[in-house]
């Protein structure tokens, strides 16, 4: 069976299920969740240590780049079993490729040091020296499509998948999601514990930088839509991003505006920072960013419990994040019925370990009880999932006991 042939077959599949009632109705019931009206909160598996249920042997495509896509469709069937909202969308994405300054959003590559094995850990390795005051060696580049390679890619994975499933061409272009938050890259780029020694040792060169980065992704932003680059399958809020007051995700809607699209973004670096200097160094940054857009999700892992009043600031958020390490209780009260509280359990506890149902019962009636004492509109995302301890059934199960305890307290 050639190449062509075997992502065909399966995203026949995939189409299958995502154009099933099934879908439908988690559809409806996000649209539903994301606007405060949802009568039960939803789940959204976000991690579930898919290589430790997924046998590679059985990925047949010997082009790379289509052997990646055959994977991908691989893990939509599996996800599509675990009795989770998920959505799985009609259709895949092929990024485009954009010309920039040695091929780097920055100009510069950023990265971290070598992981001494298969997931470990990496230390940040920052391009600038210790004490450097000169950053000119960041050279962003305007919004600019490398239409020749980009064209490449395209024909390729459309000849590929031929007429069973749409390919989406995104164009949103080089800062998107993490690569958009500042957060991320000024870590890469100075190195965290330089910058928070910055914060004090030279906090105006900090905002100077804060300032360059900000207006850099801004005006790649402003560039990319006035260029048609943003579609409504770009939408970001690191769950399922429908709701009511926006259109639905469709690659087949491009040119659209900023405020018509979900953003998501965070700041993980920051969270040992104290509240007022989380505002100073670095929501206010984001703030125009975000603002930009129609709605915004804010917060991925780190604990926000004492940063929820800067977060009130932002005039267009919708989704807070209630990480492992936030203190659930005093968030649940700061985030009341204004936005909607994004839960994250602790997967050490839940799945990580092996599964024991009655220490999953008990986190999540806790919990349930301290968002029904608070009125919370609330949903829970299982995330950072690294190992199941090679029992990936037991994600499932975890899906289920959750969803036996939804309907156990809210009927």
């Amino acid at each position: 069976m050639n190449d062509k042939q075997v992502l065909r077959d399966l995203a026949s599949r995939v189409m299958e299920i995502a154009n099933s009632p099934d879908m439908q109705e988690k559809r409806r019931l996000w649209r539903l969740q994301n606007s405060f009206k949802c009568p039960q909160p939803l789940i959204y598996l976000r991690a579930y240590a898919f290589d430790e249920a997924f046998d590679p042997s059985v990925l047949k495509c010997s082009d790379p780049m289509l052997r990646r896509y055959e994977k991908t469709l691989h893990e939509s069937i599996y996800r599509s079993t675990l009795g989770d909202d998920f959505v799985i969308e009609p259709w895949v994405t092929l990024s485009a490729n954009y010309r920039m300054v040695n091929n780097q959003r920055w100009g510069v590559a950023l990265g971290m040091s070598a992981k001494t094995r298969v997931g470990g850990a990496a230390a940040f390795a920052p391009i600038l020296k210790e004490d450097e005051e000169d950053f000119s060696c960041l050279k962003p580049s305007p919004y600019e499509i490398d239409e020749e390679k980009t064209a490449q890619n395209y024909e390729k994975l459309t000849d590929a998948f031929g007429d069973t499933m749409p390919v989406y061409l995104s164009k949103e272009g080089p800062f998107g999601m993490w690569n958009g938050d500042i957060s991320t890259d000024i870590a890469k780029i100075c190195g965290l514990e330089r910058l928070m020694w910055d914060v004090y040792d030279r906090p105006e060169w900090l905002h100077s930088l804060l300032a360059f980065m900000r207006d850099t992704i801004l005006e790649n932003h402003r560039q990319a839509e006035a260029a048609g680059g943003f579609s409504l399958a770009d939408h970001q809020n690191q769950c399922i991003p429908y709701a009511e007051e926006l259109d639905d995700p469709n690659p087949g809607v491009t040119g659209v505006p900023r405020k018509k699209l979900w953003r998501f973004l965070a700041a993980q670096e920051f969270t040992s920072f104290s509240p007022s200097m989380f505002w100073e160094f670095i929501l206010q940054y984001q703030k125009p960013i975000m603002e930009e857009f129609g709605m915004c999700a804010y917060g991925c892992c780190e604990n926000l419990t004492d940063v929820i009043p800067y977060l009130r600031r932002i005039k267009n958020l919708r989704r807070i994040a209630v990480s492992p390490f936030a203190d659930a209780r005093k968030c649940a009260e700061q985030i009341g019925k204004d936005y909607i509280l994004s839960f994250r359990p602790n997967p050490s506890l839940m799945v990580a370990n092996g599964l024991d149902e009655d220490l999953v019962r008990r986190y999540m009636r806790e919990h349930f009880d301290i968002f029904k004492e608070n009125g919370n509109y609330f949903d829970i995302t299982l995330k950072d999932v690294e190992t199941v301890s090679n029992h990936p059934e037991n994600i499932k199960r975890w899906t289920e006991i959750v969803r036996e305890e939804i309907v156990r307290a809210f009927g």
